[in-house]
């Protein structure tokens, strides 16, 4: 079974862990300050992913076409 590593789920997971970990962090420290002001860019990140998510259901893209050897 061939892994595909560069696909949208792929980043997905990336992005979500990376996220996790900078959140956990902060937390972790009780760097409320920081913490407050990385929200918003996550919110931010999180409403970019949701519409790219929604918009790669509604519009797949183009599937590929098979040349004709003939001519």
């Amino acid at each position: 079974m061939r892994i595909r590593r560069q696909s949208y789920t792929a980043y997905s997971i990336g992005c979500g862990i990376v996220w996790a970990a900078i959140l956990g962090v902060l937390a972790a420290l009780n760097e409320k300050e920081r913490l407050h002001r990385i929200l918003p860019v996550f919110g931010g990140w999180w409403m970019g992913w949701t519409s790219a998510t929604i918009a790669r259901c509604v519009y797949p893209p183009p599937k590929c076409r098979v040349q004709d050897g003939g001519g």
